[in-house]
């Protein structure tokens, strides 16, 4: 058995938008054809009509589903280094019983939401076996901190362990550092030493606050503050690199994985221009979050920026500590609202085809394209004349 859908417009990604097109799809979910009817559609037996935007599932290219109990729990416009302290106290309290409620539930919301896809940060292993019945397919990355050199063994032990949980139950999963200012040295050379089944795609947090960079350049801000006094860490060690924290840490991310910077809400054309020189540009790609910058910073990145220069954009949620939804569809409505000028079309294979390569999996997902299994979703309530979101848009599941 098959299905037939068609809609106003069809983008399938891998050619162009197509009026009144036709999609037949496979009981399993698999694409057997997309056909081009001139922008006449007839009807026919299992066909579905609808008025709207069918486009690929989407791919959330960065998110934190254990964190979903904390939804509302942490006050916007803080700061990056204040929202990390509300959520080291948060964690305190919390039972597993709540955490896997919420994320059990947020799994179910995303699917309905339109994601096939999500590249998802895990400190633990509780979600995995949520991951492991999910509708939707996960790529797993296990993350891990330590700020002192001493720390580095601890780290990666347990890092290896939950590894290993998701290795058991068939989830693919990379162990990755978190970010620039939480990683010591002797950490990110331990890490680079896996081999590719425990790291074949590399994800970390990058320049997502001032702070960040003011640390490496000259050791002053936040940060310093935040490890010796409500972290108690020893700091003794910290010596300032004088250059950016994307310029300090990138020679030890391996040029030859594919690389996923998150957030880059502070990114300046500088470092733009090194990260160039310095990667290969096919496996190098910007994973944008507006919803949660603007919730954690009040700042979105600068985009146009990232567009002059070509690079392979993203799009991810963050988490619901940091966002009021964990829909792809609202982070492309805050993109066009902020930035007017970005086609549909453009938005969408940032949200859709760029996500599926960035985490090697492009082979099922990203795009209509026949042999793929990407999943299905109709935008409805867009300006279906000019191609744009409004806000009355919304999406529906239909495969």
């Amino acid at each position: 058995m098959f299905r037939k859908y068609s809609a106003t417009w069809i983008m399938p990604l891998d050619r162009p938008p197509i009026k009144n097109g036709i999609v037949v799809v496979d009981n399993d979910g698999t694409i057997l054809e997309v056909i081009d009817t001139g922008g006449k559609v007839n009807e026919q037996e299992r066909l579905e009509y609808h008025s709207g935007i069918l486009v690929p599932g989407f791919v959330n290219a960065h998110c934190h589903l254990e964190l979903s109990w904390m939804k509302g729990l942490i006050p916007e416009k803080i700061g990056l280094v204040s929202f990390i302290g509300e959520i080291n106290k948060l964690r305190k309290d919390v039972s597993e019983k709540d955490v896997l409620k919420a994320a059990r539930n947020a799994d179910v919301r995303m699917y309905h939401d339109g994601i096939s896809l999500t590249g998802d940060i895990s400190n633990s292993s509780i979600t995995a076996d949520i991951k492991a019945k999910s509708r939707i397919s996960w790529y797993n990355f296990v993350e891990v901190f330590g700020f002192h050199p001493s720390r580095a063994d601890r780290a990666l032990d347990m890092a290896m362990e939950i590894w290993g949980e998701y290795n058991r139950l068939g989830l693919k999963a990379s162990i990755v550092p978190h970010a620039p200012y939480s990683v010591s040295e002797s950490l990110f050379k331990k890490l680079d030493l896996l081999d590719d089944v425990k790291g074949g795609v590399v994800s970390i947090h990058n320049q997502e606050s001032h702070d960040e960079d003011r640390f490496f350049k000259s050791g002053d801000g936040r940060l310093p503050f935040h490890y010796s006094q409500n972290l108690g860490l020893d700091i003794s060690h910290w010596k300032p690199t004088g250059q950016s924290s994307l310029r300090s840490v990138l020679p030890y991310l391996n040029s030859n994985k594919s690389l996923l910077l998150v957030h880059n809400t502070f990114m300046e054309e500088n470092d733009l221009s090194y990260l160039i020189k310095t990667r290969d540009s096919e496996n190098t790609y910007l994973v944008l979050c507006p919803a949660a910058n603007l919730y954690i910073e009040d700042k979105l990145p600068p985009l146009d920026l990232f567009r002059h220069y070509r690079m392979k954009i993203c799009l991810g949620t963050d988490s619901l500590a940091s966002n009021h939804s964990l829909s792809i569809l609202n982070e492309m409505l805050i993109l066009q609202e902020n930035f007017p000028d970005i086609h549909l079309s453009e938005m969408l294979s940032w949200a859709c085809l760029n996500g599926a390569k960035a985490l090697g999996m492009e082979h099922q997902f990203g795009s209509i394209t026949p042999g793929k299994k990407p999943g299905l979703a109709l935008i409805k309530g867009a300006d279906l004349q000019e191609l744009r979101l409004t806000k009355r848009s919304s999406v529906k599941r239909l495969a």
